[in-house]
C-alpha cells in the first residue's frame, strides 16, 4: 500500500481550501460585530497569533477585518515556548518569534489566534507570555478549530469550526503559506503527516 493510499484511509476532510476563506472571513465578521473596531470609544484592537499556524491565521483575519471594516488592526506574534507546563519533560524545542505593535498591548483588547484549541494549555501559556508584555484591557481567544479536551477552564469566544475527537486523533490545519494548500483534517494517531500535538 503507497503512503498517499494509507493516508487517505487515516484522514479526513474536515475543511476544504474553500471552507477555511470562508471560516476565516465569518470569524473577521464576528470579532467587528464584538468588539466595535473603528468604532469611536472602541478600545484599540491588537491581534497576536500564536506560531506558527495562529500567526498566520491573525494575518488573515487583519487582512478581511480591513476588508470589511475599513481599518486594519495590527497584528503580533507570540513565542511561549518558555512558558509550557511541559518545558522540563520537553525542554530541546526551537524559540519562535515574539512582536507585539509598537503602541504595546497596554490598554489594547487583544485577540489571541490560534489554529486549534485542544487541552487549553498553550492558551495558559499565551496568557503568561502576555502578561509580561503589559496589561491588556481585555484578551480574548480566536480559533480555527475547537476539538474539545478541555483540561483548564479555557472557552474561545471565536470558533471557526466545533469537531469532537478522540484524543488519539489528530486535528491538522493546513495553510497555503506552510503547507502549500489551505484545509483541516482529522488525523488517527501515527497517520502519516499526524502531528500528535500535546499540549493546545
Amino acid at each position: 500500500m503507497s503512503d498517499d493510499e494509507n493516508a487517505t484511509q487515516h484522514s479526513r476532510e474536515l475543511l476544504s481550501a474553500a471552507d477555511v476563506g470562508r471560516t476565516v472571513a465569518r470569524m473577521a465578521h464576528q470579532i467587528i460585530e464584538k468588539t466595535a473596531v473603528g468604532s469611536d470609544g472602541a478600545p484599540p484592537l491588537i491581534l497576536i497569533g500564536i506560531p506558527t499556524r495562529g500567526s498566520t491565521l491573525a494575518q488573515r483575519l487583519a487582512a478581511r477585518i480591513e476588508e470589511f471594516a475599513g481599518t486594519r488592526p495590527p497584528v503580533g506574534s507570540l513565542d511561549i515556548t518558555l512558558y509550557r507546563d511541559d518545558l522540563r519533560s520537553k525542554p530541546h524545542r526551537a524559540l519562535e518569534r515574539t512582536s507585539v505593535p509598537d503602541t504595546g498591548v497596554d490598554g489594547a483588547l487583544v485577540v489571541l489566534v490560534d489554529d486549534v484549541l485542544f487541552s487549553g494549555r498553550s492558551v495558559r501559556a499565551a496568557l503568561d507570555a502576555l502578561r509580561d508584555l503589559g496589561r491588556p484591557r481585555a484578551v480574548q481567544l480566536a480559533v480555527l478549530v475547537d476539538r474539545g479536551h478541555r483540561e483548564l477552564p479555557l472557552r474561545a469566544d471565536y470558533v471557526g469550526k466545533n469537531v469532537p475527537t478522540a484524543r488519539s486523533e489528530d486535528v491538522s490545519v493546513l495553510l497555503v503559506e506552510h503547507d502549500g494548500r489551505d484545509g483541516v483534517e482529522l488525523r488517527s494517531a501515527g497517520s502519516p503527516g499526524s502531528a500528535g500535538e500535546d499540549l493546545r
